[in-house]
């Protein structure tokens, strides 16, 4: 709606999976090396922890888009709350096996595993490394779910099978493997996703604007120091200001999006729109 008033493109701030967007930050820059040392390197299970809005997602999907081909499949699973035998059905099908080989209407575990366990050699063969991703690791109620995991990492002991497992999720996920040190000490590579300071979230900003097509200043130099303090230096919280004020902005017929604004956003979404 408001892209043409501030001559953009496209819109800098929407809550979409683009990677041509990526900003690379100290803290997700050196996210993405070790998330990219953990599969190059054949290091087996990562672990990827920050609080909501930190970008954990969105880093994974830039992950993605840069690993090798060899890297297919990448499969995301972004609803954890299964059984461990919904779970490995789950992951058979995504990685390609066919569903004939899983047996419907049978609902044991271990024959369900070998299949699993079946194509994932079978994409060994191929030369293939697959990356499993599994989001929202830290909304996982049922014990049973890392215990299978961990059952899923001892098919890497062989030769026959090689791909990677990422666990992704809040704080809370190391509480959850806390309780499962069979799983945690194969954690091989650990990525904490940190805020932006006050500096890396004016460069943020700017880095969006710039890709959408925007080559003046849309905010004042001000208005970047209360953006950091509203939203302590959270991506999503940055998105969603940044996008209400250039709508603000575009309504009022502003010049630029100043402090002002900003902080009457804010208050806006504190009263209406829970994180």
């Amino acid at each position: 709606m408001y892209q043409s008033y501030w001559n953009l493109q496209s819109g800098p701030f929407e809550e979409k999976m683009d990677a041509g967007y990526f900003y690379e930050s100290h803290p997700h820059q050196a996210g993405l090396l070790k998330l990219q040392y953990l599969v190059e390197n054949r290091k087996g299970a990562g672990l990827l922890v920050g609080n909501p809005g930190s970008g954990k997602s969105y880093l994974c999907h830039v992950l993605k888009s840069q690993l090798a081909e060899r890297h297919q499949p990448f499969v995301q699973l972004v609803f954890p709350q299964l059984s461990p035998v919904e779970l490995i059905s789950y992951l058979a099908v995504e990685l390609g096996a066919e569903e004939a080989g899983i047996e419907p209407g049978v609902t044991g575990k271990d024959r369900i595993i070998r299949a699993l366990h079946r194509q994932l050699q079978l994409l060994c063969e191929q030369g293939a490394q697959p990356v499993i991703v599994i989001d929202e690791a830290h909304l996982i109620a049922d014990q049973r779910i890392f215990e299978t995991l961990h059952q899923l990492l001892n098919f890497q002991q062989t030769s026959d099978v090689d791909f990677t497992l990422l666990l992704v999720g809040d704080r809370l996920l190391l509480s959850h493997l806390q309780r499962s040190a069979q799983l945690d000490d194969r954690i091989s590579v650990r990525c904490l996703l940190r805020p932006f300071s006050a500096e890396e979230t004016q460069r943020y900003v700017e880095h969006r604007l710039q890709v959408a097509g925007r080559t003046e200043p849309v905010f004042e130099a001000s208005a970047f120091q209360a953006l950091f303090e509203l939203t302590q230096g959270n991506p999503r919280k940055i998105n969603r200001l940044c996008d209400l004020g250039l709508l603000v902005g575009y309504a009022d017929e502003l010049p630029l999006i100043t402090s002002d604004v900003l902080e009457a956003v804010s208050e806006e979404l504190v009263t209406s729109i829970p994180d």
